[in-house]
């Protein structure tokens, strides 16, 4: 069944019933309620093991890969990622936060922001190994705040001294600076909200603002080691990233690069999301492109080869990931069908945002024949509020059980409590075991954060 291929890679049919990891989907729901995710770590090491095989069969120099913590962050989450190795992208002081809590070390934080506040950057420098500077202000505040280089003495005296581990870090400078680039070149995205790298975006910088920042950090002793650049989300096609990637080489033999330093062409490779997309695009080839371009570039232009990363954002964890809601009406208004679930957009928000298309199955019966077409929607306040369109289904009714693939990234991340929604509950599955990592919110959790106000007067 093609559409199986969209779930993670241990998902089977057994007994008429969907299962993932050995784990009985039908059962989990009853237990823990819906709506309902589960990530499957056997895809996800999958995914992890694909890049690093891939960096490490064309890439003659280091190589990293970066999760992006916007895609989907848990304390869970950031564990699993230092089993692989991986750095992890932070976007401000809460997601910092949760990676420090999760153990992840120094040098594997990364913190991206495109308007970073002063905290975000206090966090920074405390807990991060690379800081990403969006714009010129924003390299100016950093200015301030950031430590001078400890001179080497000082350094020896302090480690005499016992000094603390995070202040000799800030001492020393030990954090790494890299400037993000704006190449003014996209890639084709399924939607103009997720492209990133064309003029008239919010993101980094041009070449002149670039060549300006490099100045300043040399002129002010600031630790430039690197540059980065991001074009867009969902794509399929590595061939559009080549034109950025040479105009990123350039920029950096003009600043003069030398030694160790960082180059990132950003991420944002598809996945498949409806079995009309299938296969799902290749992580190999994504790779192989980028790392040639990259070794070639820098011997034309007589650079050292640069610690390549790469963030591979939903590629990474978007197949792990499935939602299962429970039907709670079927609605016949003249052709249309709609199937009425208990989540949808305070989850799922990705089609309100972006009209993004998705494919699911029952979780009883999931072979069966596909009579007719329904659209699937969420029991919010919205007409936004839609999970599915027009999609061929077999035969739907009231209590059955729907799992929607690739949920893992972008779900649960941009989730919200629009109309008192409590968020779901998440389970990790791997060996044939269920465990909660998230779990599902309360009415209290939703009272927590407010106070009433004391009222000392009654309207006359």
């Amino acid at each position: 069944m093609k559409r199986l291929e969209l779930f993670p890679i241990s998902a089977k049919i057994a007994n008429d019933r969907l299962t993932i990891a050995g784990q009985d989907l039908s059962a989990l729901a009853d237990e823990y309620k819906t709506p309902l995710y589960v990530y499957d770590r056997e895809t996800l090491d999958a995914a992890a093991l694909e890049y690093k095989t891939a960096l490490g069969s064309f890439y003659p120099g280091l190589a990293s890969v970066t999760h992006a913590g916007k895609s989907f962050l848990s304390l869970a989450l950031a564990q699993w990622t230092q089993s692989h190795g991986l750095t992890m992208d932070c976007t401000g002081e809460g997601e910092i936060a949760i990676a420090v809590a999760a153990g992840v070390p120094r040098e594997n934080i990364l913190v991206h922001g495109v308007n970073k506040s002063m905290d975000d950057l206090k966090s920074a420098i405390q807990h991060a190994g690379t800081i990403v500077v969006d714009n010129p202000s924003e390299l100016r505040r950093l200015h301030v705040i950031l430590p001078a280089p400890m001179p080497q003495a000082q350094v020896s005296k302090a480690k005499n001294l016992r000094t603390s581990v995070e202040t000799l870090h800030s001492a020393q400078g030990d954090i790494a600076l890299w400037l993000r680039l704006l190449p003014g070149v996209t890639v084709a995205t399924h939607h103009a909200h997720t492209q990133t790298g064309h003029h008239e975006s919010k993101f980094g910088m041009t070449r002149e603002e670039i060549l300006e920042a490099a100045a300043f950090c040399k002129a002010n002793n600031l630790p430039l080691k690197g540059i980065h650049f991001h074009q867009g989300s969902n794509f399929r096609d590595p061939e559009p990233l080549i034109p950025a990637i040479e105009m990123a080489l350039d920029i950096a033999k003009e600043i003069g690069f030398k030694d160790e330093w960082h180059f990132c062409p950003g991420g944002g490779w598809g996945v498949a999301y409806h079995e009309d997309e299938l296969p799902h695009p290749s992580i190999e080839s994504y790779a192989r492109g980028i790392a040639e371009a990259v070794v070639e570039g820098v011997k034309t232009r007589g650079l050292n080869l640069p610690h390549l990363h790469l963030e591979p954002g939903r590629s990474l964890v978007a197949r792990a990931g499935v939602a299962i809601y429970r039907v709670g009406a079927v609605k016949r208004r003249g052709d249309k069908v709609w199937v009425l679930t208990d989540g949808g957009m305070a989850d799922n928000p990705r089609y309100a945002l972006y009209g993004a298309g998705y494919s699911c199955l029952t979780v009883s019966s999931p072979g069966g024949e596909r009579t007719g077409r329904v659209s699937i929607a969420g029991p919010y306040c919205e007409s936004g509020d839609v999970l599915i369109e027009d999609l061929p289904m077999s035969k739907v009714k009231e209590g059955d059980l729907i799992a929607i693939p690739v949920s893992g990234a972008y779900h649960l991340s941009m989730s919200s409590n629009y109309n008192g929604a409590r968020k779901p509950a998440v389970l990790w599955l791997e060996a044939g075991k269920a465990q909660v990592i998230q779990r599902r919110e309360t009415t209290q959790d939703l009272l927590a954060r407010d106070s009433g106000l004391e009222i000392i007067s009654a309207y006359p």
